[in-house]
Parts: C-alpha cells; structure tokens; sequence
C-alpha cells in the first residue's frame, strides 16, 4: 500500500508500483489538469510539485512517491488565484493551452525557490517545458509579472 497526500487530501494506492504518477492522477483521481504530453519527460506538460518541487508526473513511478505530498494545477490555488495563475491571464498567455498547466506549475516552482528571477534565471528555470504555440515571450513576461517585476504590478 503506497500512502501520499494530494492536493491535500491523504490517499492510497494499491495497484502497479511501476504505474507513473500521471495516470494515478488523470485515471483514477480525474485530475485531468495535469497533461500527457511525450511520455518521456522531455516536455513539461505533467509537471506537478512532489513536495514542493517541479517534477514529471509521467516520469515517477508510484513506488517513488510513498509518504510524499503533490500538488497539481487543481490543487495550486482553489481560485485560480496564484500569483502566476493570475499572471497568466493578465498577460493572455495561452494560446492553444495544452502545456499551460506544466508551464504554470514549472513557474509557481521556479518562483518559490528564487522570488526574483533574472531573465537568465527564467531562462533556465522553465527549460525543458515546450510550447508548441511559441508563447514563450508571454510566458516570460507573465513570471516576471508574478515575480512583482513589472513596474505598477499587483501581486
């Protein structure tokens, strides 16, 4: 028995160890929040935070993840109203959607563990999250509004 909090809530898995922590979430909990993006981990579309951290759903096998708490794009704010959540629709990131929810969780992580990002920082804090839209610039943007960057900006 794999015990793990999600989004707060303690559950239970008794099934394939082997099982990668995506399909817990979107088969069995209907998180559906949290993308099937390459399967590989290359792309980013599964992050969620494995305590605390920006990690590939797609990529931890159940085992991996006893006793640890995760949080996905349901759990990060009940209102939409992270910091980056609401950066993101001011600065009308998304465009087709699909890998807004790895890009958010990628982000709100990012920001977490260095408030203040440099351009450079940002750079490399969300490599390896692909937007086939190409929405990088607003995705740039959007942390360092959520970041209280940007002159006039609320957080």
């Amino acid at each position: 028995m794999i015990r793990l909090r999600v989004n707060g809530v303690a559950r239970q898995f008794d099934g394939d160890p082997e099982m990668p922590l995506l399909w817990y979430l979107r088969d069995m909990l209907q998180l559906t929040g949290t993308k099937y993006g390459c399967g590989m981990g290359l792309c980013g579309a599964c992050t969620v935070h494995i305590n605390g951290a920006a990690a590939r759903a797609c990529q931890a096998p159940m085992q991996s993840i006893a006793g640890k708490s995760i949080v996905t794009i349901e759990g990060l704010s009940a209102t939409a109203a992270h910091p980056v959540q609401r950066a993101w629709r001011d600065c009308q990131v998304p465009q087709c959607g699909y890998c807004q929810p790895g890009q958010i969780m990628q982000a709100a992580s990012l920001l977490k563990t260095t408030p203040r990002p440099t351009p450079a920082q940002i750079e490399d804090g969300m490599k390896g999250n692909i937007c086939r839209c190409g929405t990088y610039q607003r995705i740039r943007q959007a942390i360092q509004q959520a970041s209280g960057q940007r002159a006039g900006v609320k957080r």
